[in-house]
């Protein structure tokens, strides 16, 4: 006798998904499509979406960077000042909010009220406060690079074929003047934080799908080609100003993300959820994914992640190519190495004050 789920595939049932298969090779990939060798691939995003940025530079992928380091400065400098961390020296884009607002200064639709931070003697970017790591000299130097990087930013908009956005948090602080969204607390990085000027927001499920709808409505309006492709972080918050445990609030948070591209995801026929989140959390994953601190992932749950992609988003010529990076046992990158968190200065602020 028949049944409705007699003739589904085997990745809609827990025992051949994810019972059977050895916890290296669950794979809950379904929906993808391929990713051309020609196609200009861009990222920005929270923190772990520098994992993909970093191994799809390596892998045969033509990633899109806008924004380079000027001739004469070495690697490690080019680093510490977010050179080829993203596409552009955006920094971590933690909320969507973020991400929308960016495209609306890069494009001229929005001008914040508040937007250069000082910083004992020298002059902090609000929206990129670890961009530069001393500091801008005078607010002409901080203004006339800004200029540079938004239009860098409007490039990737404009030219690129595919967009990986990750998304990270809904915590955020927000200008009370405008509704500017900052990376970071006022006070935290610079600046001062006054309660007549700025406040929290944690922005719910349905505030992320309408701003993640806007974001995907205006990369679209100026290039009509753009595929975009949304992943969840799976790092949990460093630190919650909810009146809760951060456990708590970082299933909250995940899960507002969560709903958000699931909902985008179902309206945009161009618009691909990539189920990174789901591969670093998976019960399977025995706690082998996860650092000593219960925060960072490890190498082998990112080269996971990145087999996965690969699987699945890359031409098969160019997946023969990098067979043996791809084995369970190898990492294409080492998941520390460059990568630049914004949020991490909360908690070396509150160590500094002795808290």
């Amino acid at each position: 006798m028949t049944n409705p789920y007699s003739t589904l595939q085997d990745y809609h049932f827990w025992f051949k998904a994810m019972t059977a298969p050895a916890p290296g090779h669950i794979d809950p990939v379904v929906k993808y499509k391929t990713i051309k060798a020609t196609d200009k691939v861009s990222t920005m995003g929270s923190c772990f979406a520098q994992h993909l940025a970093k191994n799809i530079a390596k892998s045969g992928f033509n990633y899109f960077v806008t924004e380079n380091p000027p001739p004469g400065l070495d690697n490690a400098e080019a680093t510490k000042k977010n050179y080829g961390i993203f596409s552009a020296r955006y920094g971590n884009l933690y909320t969507v909010k973020q991400a929308v607002q960016l495209f609306d200064r890069a494009f001229g639709l929005f001008k914040p009220d508040e937007n250069i931070w000082r910083k004992d003697s020298v002059y902090i970017d609000a929206f990129r406060p670890q961009i530069e790591p001393n500091g801008f000299e005078s607010k002409e130097q901080l203004l006339e690079d800004r200029a540079k990087h938004l239009a860098c930013v409007k490039t990737i908009f404009e030219e690129s074929d595919w967009l990986i956005l990750t998304l990270g948090l809904t915590e955020a602080w927000r200008s009370k003047k405008d509704g500017a969204i900052y990376p970071l607390a006022p006070g935290v990085a610079g600046g001062l934080f006054a309660e007549k000027d700025h406040e929290f927001v944690n922005f719910t499920a349905n505030e992320v799908i309408a701003d993640l709808k806007d974001f995907v409505q205006k990369a679209t309006s100026v290039n009509p080609k753009i595929n975009i492709l949304l992943t969840v972080s799976p790092v949990p918050l460093i630190a919650t100003y909810e009146n809760r445990h951060v456990w708590v609030s970082t299933t909250v948070s995940k899960a507002a993300l969560r709903v958000a591209a699931d909902e985008i995801e179902k309206i945009f026929d161009h618009v691909i959820y990539f189920p990174s989140y789901e591969i670093i959390t998976s019960p399977a994953s025995a706690d082998r994914y996860f650092q000593d601190d219960l925060r960072q992932v490890t190498d082998i749950g990112v080269n996971h992640v990145m087999r996965m992609f690969f699987k699945h988003f890359m031409q098969e010529e160019a997946i023969k190519e990098i067979d043996k990076e791809l084995s369970i046992n190898s990492v294409i990158e080492s998941n520390l190495d460059g990568i630049v968190c914004d949020e991490e200065e909360i908690e070396r602020a509150i160590k500094q004050a002795g808290f």
